[in-house]
C-alpha cells in the first residue's frame, strides 16, 4: 500500500501514471546512472596505471601520508604496530587476475566519481512524490549525501586501509612465513573498507528521513545513547584490524560523531513536529 501511495503522489496525486509508466521512468532513471557510471569507469580504465600504482598501491607505501601520520603517532604512542616497516609486494595466481581486476578498478571507481549524479537520478524519481513542504526540508540534499559518501570514502582509504595493511603486513606467526597477498584479495579488502565506509556515514541522513517519517524521534535515540555507544564501539572493533586502543579510538570517534549529529537532526524534527502539531505531543 505505500508503494501505491507512493506512485499516486508522484503522479500528482490522481492515479494518471500506470504502475507500468512509473517502472518505465524509473527504468530511464537507473540506465541515465548506469551510462554515467560507465563513462567514468572508461576514464578510469584509460589511466588504470595510475590508479593502480599511485591510488589502490598509495597505502601500501611507507612515504604515504596517513601513514607516515599513524607511525609517528604510534611511535610517540609506544605503537610499533603501526609503523609500516616493509613495502609490501602482491601477487596474481591466474592468468585472468590482473585483467579482471582492471575492470574492477574501472567500476568501482567509476562508481565512486558518478555516486552525485546516481544519487541525483534517484532523486529526479522520487523528488515529485513529495510536497512542497517536504521538498523544501529536503534542499541540499544531493550536496550533503555526496559529502557524507566522500568523506566515509576518504576516511576509509586514508585512515582504515593503512590500519589494515599495517596490521596484516607486521603479523607473523613464524618468521618462515613470507606474506605475499594476491592483489584480488587487497583489493576487495580497499574496496570494503572505502566504497562500504563512504554508505555507513551516510547514517545522519538515513536517521533524517525516519525522523521525518515519524518512525524515529531524537527523544529514542537519546534514551538508548549507551547502547548505541556499545553497539558503534563492537562495529568499531570488528573494522578496526589491530588491536590497539588508539587504533580502535581512530575508528570509533567518527560513527560516534555521526550518531550524535544523527540524534541532534531527530530532536530538530521533533521539535519541530511539536511546535506544527501540539496536540499529537500532549
Amino acid at each position: 500500500m505505500a508503494l501505491l501511495d507512493f506512485l499516486k503522489k508522484r503522479s500528482g496525486g490522481e492515479d494518471e501514471m500506470s504502475f507500468i509508466d512509473h517502472l518505465e521512468v524509473l527504468r530511464w532513471h537507473l540506465i541515465r546512472s548506469v551510462i554515467a557510471v560507465v563513462i567514468c569507469a572508461i576514464a578510469v580504465f584509460m589511466f588504470s596505471n595510475f590508479f593502480v600504482d599511485d591510488i589502490i598501491f598509495g597505502p601500501t607505501r611507507p612515504d604515504f601520508i596517513s601513514v607516515k601520520w599513524l607511525c609517528s603517532m604510534g611511535q610517540k604512542m609506544g605503537i610499533d604496530g603501526l609503523c609500516l616497516k616493509v613495502e609490501p609486494k602482491f601477487q596474481e595466481t591466474t592468468m585472468t587476475g590482473q585483467f579482471i581486476a582492471s575492470f574492477t578498478v574501472a567500476f568501482v571507481g567509476g562508481f565512486i566519481l558518478a555516486f552525485p549524479y546516481i544519487f541525483w537520478e534517484i532523486w529526479r524519481f522520487v523528488k515529485p512524490a513529495l510536497s512542497d513542504k517536504e521538498r523544501k526540508g529536503t534542499s541540499g540534499i544531493i550536496f550533503w549525501v555526496s559529502v557524507l559518501f566522500f568523506l566515509g570514502v576518504a576516511f576509509g582509504y586514508f585512515i582504515l586501509t593503512p590500519l589494515m595493511v599495517s596490521f596484516y603486513f607486521n603479523y607473523k606467526l613464524s618468521e618462515q612465513i613470507q606474506i605475499i597477498p594476491t592483489f584480488s584479495d587487497y583489493l576487495e579488502n580497499v574496496i570494503y573498507t572505502t566504497v562500504g565506509i563512504g554508505v555507513l556515514f551516510q547514517l545522519p541522513l538515513l536517521v533524517l528521513l525516519l525522523a521525518k517519517s515519524g518512525i524515529l524521534t531524537g527523544t529514542v535515540l537519546k534514551k538508548y545513547r549507551r547502547h548505541a555507544f556499545v553497539v558503534i564501539l563492537i562495529a568499531a572493533a570488528i573494522i578496526t584490524p589491530t588491536t590497539d586502543p588508539f587504533s580502535l579510538a581512530v575508528v570509533t570517534a567518527p560513527l560516534y560523531i555521526l550518531f550524535e549529529v544523527s540524534v541532534a537532526l531527530a530532536s530538530k524534527i521533533e521539535r519541530k513536529n511539536k511546535l506544527e502539531n501540539p496536540e499529537e505531543w500532549s
